[in-house]
């Protein structure tokens, strides 16, 4: 997949198929369009526009938006899917006052050099959003483009799966929200120092430090996950929390790796959530702590054990 910062950047001699939106999450309701965008038999070429930063971040004073994907997790699923050209539009105030026809003429039109778009029937776009699909299809009779509308059943499982996955997230049961992702929920982040009081009981962690404030952290609670290092997937259990037992008050995400010991300081690492264990808590004592970190990392080898053998 080739990826491009702007449409300015994109360069092709053949015409394309192009869709629009903000795609986040890529979850089944997304693969569907993905599916649909790359169905061309080689002679034109897909491309994917999205928006970063989200317009809501430009656009609201406070939007209090929680993504479930950032751009580089995104841009992973969407080449995973065989997208062949995905396009991170930079969003600013200058560009949400481009009218409707000038976005359609200089992007879509002479920029991208677009066949078909493939595109939801509530679309909008232009400035203050005004343009809707009927200018759209006025366009393409204009200016000699397909427009292939997404139907409704289709945008409202789209946006009912993504509700549904925020929601599952926010109350712990990755699980659930997994199924409607058709992966395990990621997030990625940078190792950094902690307090190291994880390797003084014998369970070192690796704490996660995550730079994108707009991506969603499933709720604080003990949770079984993976991780993949040199193409081996490395299980452990990881805890968000504030570490009560410690009188901690910051939200940490610590991940104790199973049968994995080597330094990962300020290296990237990408954790994948598979199973809620329990929520977090209080202890009386470092001691009982310990003791119900044994008992987590039992249940998490049992279910690993489950996993495996199905």
């Amino acid at each position: 997949m080739k990826t491009f910062h702007s449409y300015q950047e994109f360069k092709s001699q053949k015409k394309t198929i192009i869709t629009i939106g903000t795609f986040d999450g890529v979850h089944y309701g997304h693969q569907s369009i993905i599916k649909k965008l790359n169905d061309h038999n080689g002679e034109y070429e897909s491309v994917l526009m999205t928006f970063f930063p989200h317009p809501r971040m430009v656009l609201r004073s406070n939007p209090e938006i929680k993504l479930l994907n950032t751009i580089k997790e995104k841009s992973k699923l969407l080449e995973a899917l065989g997208l062949e050209n995905l396009i991170i539009q930079p969003f600013n105030l200058e560009f949400s006052q481009l009218s409707a026809r000038d976005f359609v003429k200089k992007i879509l039109v002479d920029a991208l050099h677009i066949h078909k778009i493939i595109i939801g029937y509530d679309h909008r776009f232009g400035i203050n959003r005004s343009a809707n699909i009927s200018d759209l299809i006025r366009f393409g009779e204009e200016f000699g483009f397909e427009v292939e509308q997404i139907s409704a059943q289709e945008i409202e499982d789209v946006s009912v799966s993504s509700t549904k996955i925020r929601k599952a997230l926010s109350s712990g049961d990755v699980a659930l929200a997994n199924q409607y992702l058709g992966q395990p929920y990621p997030i990625t982040g940078t190792v950094v120092h902690g307090k190291g009081l994880g390797k003084t009981i014998n369970y070192p962690t690796a704490n996660i430090k995550i730079k994108e404030n707009y991506k969603l952290i499933p709720a604080n609670g003990v949770y079984i996950i993976y991780s993949v290092f040199n193409n081996i997937k490395v299980y452990g259990m990881m805890n968000i929390g504030t570490n009560p037992t410690v009188d901690g008050t910051q939200q940490s995400i610590e991940v104790n790796y199973f049968d994995w010991n080597k330094d990962l300081y300020d290296q990237e690492v990408t954790v994948y959530f598979l199973k809620y264990i329990r929520a977090e808590q209080r202890f009386k004592s470092i001691k009982a702590l310990q003791e119900q970190l044994a008992i987590d990392k039992q249940a998490t080898l049992n279910y690993l054990l489950t996993i495996k053998n199905n």
